[in-house]
């Protein structure tokens, strides 16, 4: 959506710059810069459009996840491979471990601030659950780079220092 805004603005800046007589000192909208301004905001536009991530898929079935780009494979994860499933039932969103960063996959939930959406995102979220054993879901309430996803371990009390000894 915003590209295509920033489309629309491009070509009302070139139509302007077009139409419009050119003031020296006025507005570098108008003439010639006004032309180079919409040019290179269409340009732009276009290169966002035109954005690897846009031409990512996501394709399950019965046996694995495989994330496509272009038609390469980004990676292929059986559904036995996944180390764990971070999942935050309340936005449906979920963090697939599959043991290395590049082989695992963020599903980013509703209202979650990610640079990307996915299409059927519930419908995924829902696949992924039915598809990895229970044993290996850890359920939270949103997912955070900062919460624990396991339990860990108490810290024990640190020991007070030694008070000095008595004169």
């Amino acid at each position: 959506m915003v590209a295509v805004v920033a489309a629309l603005m491009g070509a009302g800046l070139i139509a302007s710059a077009v139409l419009d007589t050119p003031l020296p000192g006025r507005a570098v909208a108008t003439g010639t810069g006004g032309m180079i301004l919409g040019a290179a905001v269409i340009a732009l536009a276009l290169f966002y459009l035109y954005s690897p991530a846009w031409r990512t898929e996501v394709v399950v079935d019965d046996d694995r996840l495989e994330v496509v780009t272009r038609g390469d494979r980004g990676f292929r994860l059986a559904w036995t491979e996944v180390v764990r499933v971070v999942a935050a039932p309340a936005r449906a969103s979920a963090f697939v471990d599959g043991g290395d960063p590049r082989r695992s996959l963020l599903l980013p939930g509703a209202g979650a601030r990610a640079p990307y959406r996915i299409a059927e995102q519930r419908q995924l979220y829902d696949f992924i659950r039915a598809h990895v054993p229970a044993d290996r879901v850890v359920e939270v309430q949103r997912l955070r780079p900062t919460e624990p996803t396991e339990p860990t371990e108490p810290t024990p009390p640190t020991p007070p220092p030694a008070s000095p000894p008595a004169p």
